[in-house]
């Protein structure tokens, strides 16, 4: 091993000393206000909050079935409930949540859906205007939200009942006839209006982590859309 003459040492770690004790706080928030950078936030949730162009990121744990995961894009808060058989939620939600995922299944907090013709939000924002059509509100169903599939193999699957949007659900359809499913992503952009009235756009974008296992869900937004 080659060592490094004693003079020349002695010149490095004071140079390494002075840049710690000069260089690097003078780093923190010199550019702040300058530049409007992406808001990094957490694993799950919004992971990726664009202030500038009220766009950003969600990303969800969706694996667990008898889990609702609630968004709520004005506080940009995740919250989390567990799903008896009946149907009844344990677990603290923000009242204003504007939609909730479990699995591959949507909810909105009284509002309605349209799955629109666009495949980017881009292409949604240079069209200008909100599209036209039939909006789709919230449905009670007794047997799409699955939250025990141990029994499968001999017949038996267990619902609990609730509100679903099946306009929003389209966003992923999982064909059970063969073996293994078979998962189809639209590709489409949906346009949530919420009961407040305000506007966003959604579309999925990925339905597993970078290790293939089903149920991570990567959510694109606009929030809200203005035109």
């Amino acid at each position: 091993m080659k060592r490094i003459p004693k003079p020349l040492l002695i010149m490095l770690q004071a140079g390494a000393t002075l840049l710690t004790a000069v260089s690097l706080p003078s780093c923190n928030g010199i550019f702040e206000g300058i530049y409007d950078e992406p808001v990094e936030v957490n694993e799950f949730g919004f992971t990726k909050v664009e202030q500038a162009t009220s766009s950003g990121t969600i990303y969800l744990d969706a694996t667990s079935y008898t889990r609702w995961n609630y968004i709520d894009f004005e506080t940009f808060a995740l919250d989390t409930t567990f799903i008896a058989e009946d149907g009844s939620e344990t677990g603290d939600v923000t009242e204003g949540w504007d939609f909730a995922v479990h699995r591959y299944d949507v909810k909105t907090n009284g509002g309605r859906v349209i799955e629109t013709s666009f495949t980017s939000i881009d292409e949604l924002l240079a069209s200008g205007s909100l599209p036209a059509g039939t909006y789709v509100e919230d449905i009670w169903t007794e047997n799409r939200v699955t939250i025990d599939m141990s029994r499968m193999m001999d017949g038996i699957i267990i619902y609990a009942p609730s509100w679903y949007n099946p306009e929003l659900s389209k966003w992923l359809n999982v064909d059970t006839s063969t073996m293994p499913p078979i998962y189809t992503m639209s590709g489409k952009v949906y346009v949530l209006i919420t009961a407040e009235g305000k506007a966003a756009a959604i579309q999925l974008t990925n339905y597993m982590n970078d290790s293939k296992v089903k149920g991570f869900m990567t959510i694109d937004y606009v929030y809200p859309l203005d035109f």
